[in-house]
């Protein structure tokens, strides 16, 4: 596998996202969601990340055929769950920026995740770059996906506890973040 690549935070980011965005604003218009969120790392201003543009669309139950019908549609893979319930996990080959595109159920723990992380994140700025520092360190090691996941689950555990995530719902997370997209 190759080694994961951090970068400082970038300002282009939000704007990548605002792309991806309005793509996916086109692809979906005649499909009911009820909104699109940049998550993870680069969703958070002044945080270090992998430059690959993490996206959330938000659906209920009842228009997961039909999105899934439309993406698919427009060129993207349609994964799967892949061990995450309530998360679908698209990929499309050569996309420009850079993605993860996920179709998360309204409610879902997953979706509350990647919104707690990114919201706790965005106001707390030590243990933003307590969060960034871990994660440059790992990426200093050459680790592959699979290890820089597992290296980053004892801070994101305290991130998802500070954030008030449950026991039962950490734990969920630590194994699903023990497996990563390069595997599927």
């Amino acid at each position: 596998m190759r080694p994961v690549v951090v970068e400082p935070y970038n300002p282009q980011w939000p704007l990548h996202f605002s792309q991806i965005a309005s793509e996916l604003i086109n692809t979906l218009q005649d499909v009911d969601i009820l909104r699109i969120e940049h998550v993870g790392s680069t969703s958070v201003p002044f945080l270090a990340a992998k430059p690959i543009i993490d996206v959330d669309i938000v659906i209920l139950p009842p228009s997961l055929e039909s999105v899934i019908s439309a993406l698919t549609a427009s060129g993207y893979t349609y994964l799967g769950e892949v061990g995450i319930p309530d998360r679908h996990t698209f990929r499309k080959v050569s996309a420009v920026p850079d993605r993860n595109l996920y179709l998360c159920i309204e409610g879902s723990a997953s979706l509350r995740n990647h919104l707690c992380v990114r919201e706790l994140l965005r106001r707390d700025e030590a243990l933003r770059e307590e969060y960034a520092r871990v994660k440059m360190e790992l990426f200093a090691r050459g680790l592959d996906m699979d290890e820089y996941c597992e290296g980053k689950n004892e801070i994101l555990q305290k991130i998802l506890e500070r954030a008030g995530m449950g026991e039962r719902e950490r734990e969920e997370i630590k194994k699903a973040n023990t497996r990563s997209l390069e595997d599927i």
